[in-house]
């Protein structure tokens, strides 16, 4: 972890056989995007819940974990598709670094959530 302009960098792990992207801050779980991939053409990465624990909001451990889903989904060459209210809000702040989906794309990911229980 290191501190910048004020916020907190976490130290951040992807565990996609789980759907997860964790933040950790000394160790210590500090947030999560709940996730999945979207099968099919085009693929995506879809976010479903942002969560920081609490004790570390106001840190930009949300901000950071959103940059960073973006960021793999780009190194994927796939889009992302912000189900999530906070990576939706956060992707209309930073356009530049979170190309909107396709509308279909979004109704297609809206679909399979829905078959996926466990993810609400």
């Amino acid at each position: 972890m290191t501190e910048q302009a004020g916020q907190t960098v976490p130290d951040i792990r992807d565990d996609r056989a789980a759907g997860k992207l964790l933040a950790y801050v000394d160790g210590e779980a500090a947030g999560v995007i709940v996730y999945f991939a979207l099968e099919g053409t085009p693929a995506a990465l879809v976010a479903v819940h942002t969560v920081v624990e609490q004790g570390h909001e106001g840190k930009g451990i949300g901000g950071s974990l959103v940059k960073e889903f973006y960021a793999m989904a780009a190194r994927e060459g796939v889009p992302v598709v912000p189900l999530c209210p906070y990576a939706a809000k956060w992707a209309s702040r930073h356009p530049d670094e979170a190309p909107e989906a396709p509308a279909e794309l979004v109704e297609r990911a809206k679909k399979e959530l829905a078959l996926h229980s466990e993810l609400h």
